[in-house]
């Protein structure tokens, strides 16, 4: 099978060359690796250039664009699988091994579990629980899993039936042909689960327990205006698009959203979302989320 290991960064140099080295380490080595690199302005040209690191530099496109680039070159270079990952986690050096072993018939993506880098048996995003139809549920306690022990428990054969992409998840190139690139116009937020909804459609998604992908724990991260904006659009253009109790989930989207403002930005920022400076975009984004419009509306 022939890979593309491939990186998509923006302004996370000291980061990004963190996890290159880390994909130079595999026990077994990616047969390309590519990073998409987002108009970094923080040296990260000069130090992919030091490395001999294939690159394509563009204009910032967002994750989603950069992930659309990669998954073109992909395709155009005639890889088996891409291994898509973000700049600020990095892989086990045994995880790309186990993540091929997977890639069997039947199946259109085996994705790494992301764990905490200081508390490895954390995740960082936490699994859903799911409900008949391989959907997240919306009622019972708790609805998330949060350890790797918990999860071992749900698991049969050493995976689970969902998967957060774009951490270290290995995709059939045969899959994306099928089903297509990822939509770009997501620009940031909600590609990942677009992309996740249309690839189970085509063979099984799923999430390998022993091939571990370290990550920082953003769970204190400050969200900026423009996550706010494509957090709370292109959550409700998901819903409309993939899941049920649809007007049920929108609330709670809105409602995670403002809470996630209150802890990580404080309380005065969630209100201004509410009825202050922000409120203007943050309606117009729950206005365009409804109608629909995937698009980028403005920069990061």
């Amino acid at each position: 099978m022939k890979i593309l290991a491939a990186v998509v960064t923006h302004n996370r140099c000291e980061l990004l060359s963190r996890c290159l080295d880390y994909l130079e380490q595999q026990s077994h080595a990616p047969d390309s690796i590519l990073v998409i690199d987002n108009a970094s302005t923080d040296g990260t040209p000069e130090m992919l250039q030091k490395r001999g690191t294939l690159t394509i530099r563009q204009e910032n496109l967002g994750s989603a664009g950069g992930w659309h680039r990669a998954i073109e070159h992909a395709l155009e270079a005639g890889f088996d699988a891409i291994w898509l990952m973000d700049d600020d986690g990095y892989p086990d050096p045994g995880a790309l091994a186990r993540l091929e072993a997977e890639l069997g018939p039947g199946r259109s993506c085996t994705a790494s579990v992301v764990v905490c880098e200081d508390a490895q048996d954390r995740f960082v995003f936490p699994f859903p629980k799911l409900n008949r139809q391989g959907l997240p549920v919306l009622f019972g306690l708790p609805r998330k899993v949060q350890t790797r022990a918990q999860l071992q428990a749900l698991a049969q054969d050493g995976v689970y039936p969902f998967a957060h992409l774009f951490n270290g998840a290995l995709i059939s190139v045969a899959a994306i042909r099928k089903i297509g690139n990822v939509e770009p116009g997501f620009f940031m937020f909600g590609d990942e689960v677009d992309f996740f909804c249309r690839l189970r459609n085509h063979g099984a998604v799923v999430s390998v327990l022993d091939a571990l992908h370290y990550h920082p724990d953003v769970s204190m991260r400050p969200y900026s205006p423009a996550k706010v904006y494509y957090y709370v659009k292109n959550s409700l253009i998901i819903h409309r698009r993939y899941f049920n109790l649809v007007w049920l989930r929108n609330l709670l989207a809105v409602g995670v959203v403002l809470v996630r403002v209150a802890r990580r930005n404080g309380p005065g920022a969630a209100l201004s979302y509410l009825a202050g400076r922000d409120a203007g975009a943050f309606y117009g984004a729950i206005g365009r989320g409804l109608k629909g419009r995937v698009g980028k509306d403005f920069g990061a």
